[in-house]
């Protein structure tokens, strides 16, 4: 099998079907390298002296470990001054990152999760990078908080890194989902699968069921209908997989189906979810729409909602069609229970 190159998979993109500007091909390579260094990083482990907290909180009220920060300067300073950028946004940082005035700006807008799954850090289990990235919108002059709050459908280009026995790096610039491995030896990313499609049926489901108690009523139907087994409505055995990263969940549901589900819950009902749109659900809803599977929010299309803030949260249903698509549909009766009980 001929090996190919991520660099080179980009210049045939760019040269036959003239969906990837040199401009943005280069900034998918630099984000790319990133992720080979913080990919090193994550390797060392308590060898690097990377492992455990580092007794500060980000924007979210999270508390830090050292690889979320080391993560997180590593893509800002891959990323400055190349001049593909005119602004970043992270979720570690509160507010966005303009690209320093000694730079070259350039047209696009990055947006990354720099360590998804931190908690598994110490225990050694699999963990990732999350990116996505947007166009200035036109006549953009100094970069504001409001050029980022762009819908999904918007993303030219998302993907993920995921560090685990292999480093693997999951790439959609809009033509089909391409997946890649690190080739430690030769220090390059190689092509191994291509057009990659989840598989529209599934047996397997992930979701924390430690938060059952407080599911609403929708996601407690869903759940007991594949808790039922072969004897309950849908006829057949299902098993339940939670990594708590979701960079590494997502990739089992590429590689062999499945749904993911991270709903809103009952314990603070003014909070929409947990997951970041900007960060974590539209470049993931964007991946998994063009491996043929869906994401909603419960009610609606994820990459059609159109972001209020920068840290904003969602609920995710993402994976297997059918599936999504089942789940999806009982938040819609449950709607249309309350509308008709007046409540």
């Amino acid at each position: 099998m001929k090996r190919i190159s991520l660099t080179q998979h980009l210049i045939e993109e760019q040269r036959l079907n003239n969906t990837i500007p040199a401009e943005l091909r280069l900034l998918i390579e630099v984000v790319a390298r990133a992720c080979k260094t913080i990919s090193h990083a994550v390797g060392k482990g308590a060898l690097g002296e990377v492992m455990g907290t580092a007794e500060t909180e980000n924007v979210q009220g999270e508390v830090q470990k050292k690889l979320d920060i080391i993560s997180n300067d590593i893509l800002l300073e891959a990323n400055e001054w190349g001049g593909h950028l005119a602004a970043m946004a992270s979720e570690e940082m509160e507010s966005i990152h303009p690209i320093p005035n000694r730079y070259p700006k350039g047209e696009y807008l990055l947006l990354f999760d720099p360590l998804d799954g931190s908690s598994n850090i110490d225990v050694n289990v699999s963990i990732g990078t999350i990116f996505s990235v947007l166009k200035a919108p036109e006549g953009m002059a100094t970069p504001t908080e409001q050029d980022f709050l762009q819908p999904g459908t918007m993303q030219v280009a998302a993907g993920y890194a995921v560090y685990g026995p292999q480093t693997v790096l999951v790439l959609t610039t809009g033509n089909g989902v391409q997946c890649f491995t690190l080739d430690r030896e030769m220090g390059s990313w190689v092509m191994t699968q291509n057009a990659a499609k989840i598989p529209a049926e599934t047996k397997e489901f992930a979701i924390n069921t430690s938060n059952a108690r407080h599911w609403h009523a929708p996601v407690k139907r869903y759940i007991d209908e594949l808790l039922a087994g072969k004897t309950g409505p849908r006829g057949k055995d299902y098993n339940m997989r939670w990594i708590a990263s979701m960079v590494a969940d997502v990739h089992r549901i590429l590689t062999r189906g499945g749904v993911f589900m991270y709903p809103a819950d009952a314990r603070d009902p003014d909070k929409p979810g947990k997951l970041r749109l900007m960060y974590e659900a539209n470049p993931m809803a964007f991946i998994v729409e063009q491996a043929g599977g869906i994401a909603t929010d419960g009610k609606r299309r994820i990459l059609d909602i159109q972001p209020e803030k920068l840290h904003q949260r969602v609920a995710v249903f993402l994976g297997s069609r059918e599936e999504v698509e089942r789940v999806t549909s009982y938040h819609g009766d449950a709607a249309d229970s309350t509308l008709l009980s007046g409540k």
